[in-house]
């Protein structure tokens, strides 16, 4: 990256080209907006953050090696000052509140208008918040009416598998990893599911990163 001192110099993340290249477009006509560098994957992200610090890093949630709350960790973890600004298609509010926890700066939807998205980096920059007011208003409701808290806690093996499985980890995988068979990992994913009333590997692994049960973050 290079110095621009009167810009905010961005770190773009997001495994799509194409997208990145929408959003790169409309970041730079701000004018006070420079793209300094594109990440194709959360690994990449990393080691460029490292090279060079940008003042604001905006992240996809859902990429390859690390995701978006894994970059959000690992930059809290290394440069805490750092603006962290998640721009996703996702606008559950286990996302939000994972990726929030992570202490992410903002979350702001793809749908949203470029004008809105511009002004959240220029907030993330200025030490502001900027979370989508649909996803606030859902954070809301959950903080009024949370979600009935799951009666039994993972149990040991059951935790190895949903942490294997946020990593990505195919079923087939996590059974070599584990020396159980596919459909063991397959019982132990029901027993998941059931006890975090979630639909969804996805919304498991949220759900249990929010309670502290697993860390989102690949080690």
């Amino acid at each position: 990256m290079t110095n621009s001192p009167n810009k905010i110099r961005v770190l773009l993340a997001d495994d799509h080209a194409v997208v990145r290249a929408g959003i790169r477009q409309f970041l730079e006509t701000a004018g006070d907006i420079l793209v300094e560098a594109e990440a194709g994957d959360g690994a990449e992200a990393v080691r460029l953050i490292e090279q060079n610090p940008p003042d604001v890093a905006v992240l996809d949630i859902q990429m390859p090696k690390m995701t978006g709350i894994d970059v959000t960790h690992w930059i809290r973890a290394h440069y805490r000052s750092l603006g962290v600004l998640i721009l996703t298609a996702y606008d559950d509010e286990p996302y939000a509140l994972g990726v929030l926890q992570a202490g992410a700066n903002g979350y702001v939807l793809k749908t949203a208008a470029p004008d809105e998205i511009i002004q959240a980096v220029r907030d993330v920059r200025a030490g502001k918040s900027a979370v989508d007011a649909l996803i606030a208003q859902k954070l809301v409701a959950r903080m009024v009416h949370p979600p009935a808290a799951p009666v039994d806690a993972l149990t040991e093996r059951e935790a190895e598998v949903l942490t294997l499985a946020a990593k990505g980890f195919t079923n087939k995988a996590i059974a070599v990893q584990l020396g159980i068979s596919d459909r063991t990992v397959q019982g132990h994913l029901a027993h998941i599911f059931d006890k975090l009333q979630a639909a969804s590997r996805t919304e498991a692994v949220m759900r249990a990163v929010s309670l502290g049960w697993i860390t989102a973050a690949n080690e």
